[in-house]
């Protein structure tokens, strides 16, 4: 069986154990089986017959490859996750990820019912190594090209996290040269050289914190989050409640004429690139600086057209 057809197979128990929990092993092998169609498409060589050794070698796959741990409650009889890694967002988001992957790559004779973005995410040729590295705690050392200016310099970082953001791939890690934590997008980062010196500062920098205020890439390492409230059009209104900019939107008004919302962010220059996005169905109630600075980008556009 390939590591795609195992994969699926982990997905369905998964997904069948966030939906009922404490499924018997004779459920759990009945559902599988029903899947089988599914499961060919992925793998036309599996074997359909799933023994219990199978079953108990699967989760600890899901452990190893999902931090999921799948226990036997003797009390209900059945298999089940914990309720809280079961509502796991970031597990929810890779089994999304994963699920579509696997559609995308089942067969050529899907290519009527999906269209593809035509861009892709860049910069992806040393992912692999980068996430090694941070899994390691070794530092790295890369050639980077800067934007702009396309000036080139030799760098040896502390890789922490790697993240997406516009159709791109970063690495936030701290640069040895000043100490600062940086982003580094990884199409302009080559010769990677994964060293043999480990990670003295992760312990003091959390990654998650430090960017919890923070939309897209961006992190001052020096300013304080601000209130933001924002007002849009109803129609774009409802836009932004079904996909909200950032986890601190709050909603303040909701009703024909508006949708205002609150969030607490860094002003940073890709926050302001997507405030501006909105044209002329978002207006800043607040700061005054903000609602400033997006007015003068507006008035700079127009000026083009004069």
């Amino acid at each position: 069986m390939s590591k795609r057809g195992y994969i699926s197979r982990y997905l369905l128990i998964l997904k069948k154990l966030k939906r009922d929990q404490y499924i018997s092993f004779e459920e759990l092998q009945r559902y599988l089986e029903r899947q089988f169609e599914f499961l060919q498409e992925n793998d036309d060589t599996l074997i359909t017959t799933i023994s219990k050794r199978t079953l108990q070698r699967d989760f600890r796959d899901i452990k190893t490859l999902f931090g999921v741990e799948v226990e036997y409650s003797r009390s209900y009889k059945g298999y089940h996750i914990s309720s809280d890694e079961s509502k796991d967002e970031k597990l929810q988001r890779t089994m999304e990820a994963i699920d579509m992957l696997n559609s995308i790559n089942l067969s050529e004779g899907l290519s009527p019912y999906l269209i593809y973005e035509k861009r892709r995410a860049s910069g992806t040729d040393n992912i692999y190594g980068l996430i090694h590295a941070i899994k390691q705690r070794a530092q790295v050392s890369f050639t980077y090209r800067t934007y702009g200016d396309d000036e080139i310099s030799e760098r040896t970082v502390e890789p922490y996290v790697l993240k997406e953001f516009k159709y791109r791939w970063f690495l936030l890690a701290r640069d040895n040269k000043d100490g600062i934590v940086k982003s580094f997008a990884l199409d302009k980062l080559s010769s990677l050289l994964i060293t043999s010196r480990h990670i003295a500062h992760q312990e003091a920098y959390d990654v998650l914190e430090s960017h919890k205020y923070s939309f897209g890439i961006m992190s001052p390492n020096d300013e304080q989050p601000t209130e933001i409230i924002l007002s849009f059009k109803p129609l774009q209104g409802r836009y932004v409640k079904s996909l909200p900019l950032h986890e601190s939107q709050e909603t303040l008004v909701d009703n024909k004429n508006e949708l205002r919302v609150k969030l607490k962010l860094f002003m940073t220059d890709d926050f302001i690139v997507e405030l501006v996005s909105y044209g002329e169905s978002m207006k800043v109630i607040q700061p005054a600086k903000l609602a400033k600075r997006i007015k003068k980008i507006h008035l700079d556009a127009l000026n083009l057209y004069n």
